[in-house]
């Protein structure tokens, strides 16, 4: 399997594999990602090269956006004084579920952020969904906090407010990487 950045030519792609993770998320009994993603927010993130896609052949197997922008309202200024890379709409299609997939691109984002210079790797996760949140936890990452309050970037209330962490290391994880070095991350 190779890792690459995302095109805008994908963008059709990513949406209808973020309404495919909806609906399964649907049918585990969560209201995750039932609301549609800003087509416009997307490709503007694939646009600046956050947007990573795993390809197994011709196939999309998943996806990750690694960015070095926190979404407003989640981290103290203190905490984005520190170098970070921020995991978003990380999704593995159901085809590819159960190989380890997701949490070998845990440790790719580990990987290139150490070596972009990032101390941490951090996440917001649904707080209503607590299997997610003991996923995130079986793969090294520290609850800090929960955050309830603001608005979620879809329009509602937060409901992506769970935050976690965990320090950024060097990694095998068996990727053909053709995504490029990543460019420095220092604090604000």
């Amino acid at each position: 399997m190779r890792i690459c950045t995302a095109q805008p030519h994908d963008l059709a792609k990513l949406l209808a594999f973020r309404e495919e993770a909806a609906a399964w998320l649907s049918r585990l009994g969560t209201d995750q990602w039932q609301r549609p993603y800003p087509a416009d927010k997307l490709l503007a993130a694939i646009e600046a090269g956050e947007v990573f896609m795993v390809r197994d052949g011709y196939t999309t197997a998943a996806t990750i956006t690694l960015t070095p922008v926190a979404e407003e309202g989640l981290w103290t200024a203190d905490e984005l004084g520190e170098a970070s890379l921020f995991i978003n709409k990380l999704t593995v299609a159901r085809t590819h579920a159960g190989q380890n997939l997701g949490g070998r691109l845990l440790d790719w984002a580990g990987d290139r952020g150490h070596r972009a210079g990032a101390k941490w790797l951090r996440l917001d996760a649904w707080t209503t969904n607590t299997g997610l949140q003991a996923y995130y936890l079986r793969h090294g990452f520290r609850h800090v906090r929960t955050v309830e309050q603001g608005v979620a970037v879809n329009g509602g209330p937060r409901v992506s407010g769970w935050l976690a962490q965990r320090a950024t290391s060097p990694a095998v994880h068996d990727f053909a990487d053709v995504t490029g070095a990543p460019a420095p991350i220092v604090g604000r």
